[in-house]
């Protein structure tokens, strides 16, 4: 089971410009559809005067969440554009939200799609990628005298200790590799 995939590091901004509009795009790291909407709703709160603010985003190891939306633009003129960027360069975990100021001459549905993937190309061309190894959250419970064999596990497998608590029941959360998930629950008998 392949756990590597690519994302970006930190926020990144993009600049396209075609007949008067501008094409601002913003990229995002995320982990949810939670920070999505923050993202989004923080844009639209910020650039409330644009005409258009048109997204795609992908989460998950394969990029299995998805979407891609035009905000009021011509079908799949928008989001779709922005989401193919993200699939070119096998993108996952990250929002693409591109905010249109409109120039007074229309552009056409091929200019609009050339606008919106080259803005959020703009975008991920000034981000970091970076490869991440996906992990699940599993926290473990159980007796002080089994604290020799699940630490010596915990340290020969590399397993990132997320939090901790020892006393006569003890408490470990780790982030485990998905890759290892499976053998090291059968180790520890969750």
């Amino acid at each position: 089971m392949n756990d590597i995939y690519r994302t970006i590091a930190a926020p990144a901004v993009g600049l396209f410009k075609d007949k008067g509009s501008k094409f601002l795009a913003f990229a995002f790291p995320v982990e949810n559809e939670a920070e999505i909407k923050e993202h989004i709703q923080n844009l639209k709160k910020e650039y409330f005067d644009a005409r258009h603010h048109c997204y795609a985003y992908r989460i998950g190891l394969n990029g299995e969440l998805w979407r891609a939306n035009d905000d009021g633009e011509p079908s799949s003129t928008g989001g779709k554009p922005i989401l193919g960027q993200l699939l070119s360069m096998e993108l996952t975990n990250v929002l693409v939200v591109v905010v249109r100021y409109f120039g007074g001459i229309q552009l056409g549905v091929s200019g609009l799609i050339n606008a919106y993937r080259s803005a959020a190309a703009a975008a991920l061309a000034q981000a970091q990628i970076v490869e991440k190894v996906a992990k699940e959250i599993l926290t473990l419970k159980f007796p002080y005298l089994e604290m020799n064999r699940i630490m010596k596990l915990v340290k020969e497998e590399g397993l990132e200790t997320l939090s901790q608590h020892f006393d006569n029941e003890c408490e470990i959360t780790l982030a485990i590799p998905l890759s290892k998930k499976d053998r090291i629950a059968r180790e520890f008998k969750f």
